[in-house]
């Protein structure tokens, strides 16, 4: 997605047409290549993992505060892992500070900037940049299930998850409009990232490749 990951497409119409932003990611693209569409708020499932309150200060995490009309439910529970747990909330951190930059209109905001590097940021802040040029942010809700977590021996981690972009659209801030999309197939993605755990402490996204129409996230 040139992203977060991958979420949201931008689809170009003709001169007579508004251009659209799709609430699904990319036709099978990789983040780094599409643009799709992650998202991320303030709230999730209670039974996310989240760092602990003195982990995210020592880390020096920044605080992420969503539009009230985007949610977010992160169906991945606890795996008892130390590692493996941190990777999850900081992934999940991770997707809300895209949907933040792209609220605040801001390709280099900060926040995101935190959780990504290399080809993973660049690929981002193009996503995050489709959005701004069109005056346009996520509003709606998100489900993220399915994780996988693979820890490697020399600071490194893999991730893949599902997304049910099903009841997440785009709006215009101009006039506020709202463009709804059916449900199709494309509607859930699946991603797959590669990670690097920092000098802070912080799981960092290098690489992230998104799937559109994936058969293993259908319902």
């Amino acid at each position: 997605m040139n992203r977060r990951p991958t979420l949201l497409a931008a689809i170009a119409l003709t001169a007579a047409a508004a251009l659209s932003l799709s609430a699904c990611g990319s036709d099978d693209s990789s983040k780094d290549k599409d643009n799709d569409k992650i998202a991320g708020a303030d709230t999730g499932s209670e039974k996310s993992a989240s760092p602990s309150a003195s982990a995210s200060a020592a880390a020096g995490r920044p605080k992420i505060e969503l539009p009230s009309d985007l949610s977010y439910t992160f169906d991945w529970p606890k795996t008892g892992d130390k590692e493996k747990d941190a990777v999850l909330a900081d992934s999940e951190q991770s997707v809300k500070a895209v949907d933040l930059a792209i609220a605040n209109q801001n390709a280099l905001d900060k926040p995101y900037l935190y959780y990504y590097e290399g080809e993973a940021a660049a690929g981002t802040e193009q996503f995050i940049q489709n959005y701004v040029k069109n005056k346009a942010r996520t509003t709606g809700a998100y489900r993220f299930y399915d994780p996988a977590v693979t820890i490697g021996g020399d600071g490194t981690a893999s991730f893949s998850y599902c997304e049910d972009q099903g009841k997440a659209y785009v709006m215009y801030l101009k006039d506020k409009k709202v463009k709804k999309t059916e449900v199709t197939a494309k509607s859930y993605v699946i991603y797959h990232t590669s990670l690097k755990k920092n000098e802070k402490g912080v799981w960092v996204i290098q690489k992230i490749i998104s799937q559109s129409g994936s058969s293993k996230c259908q319902p």
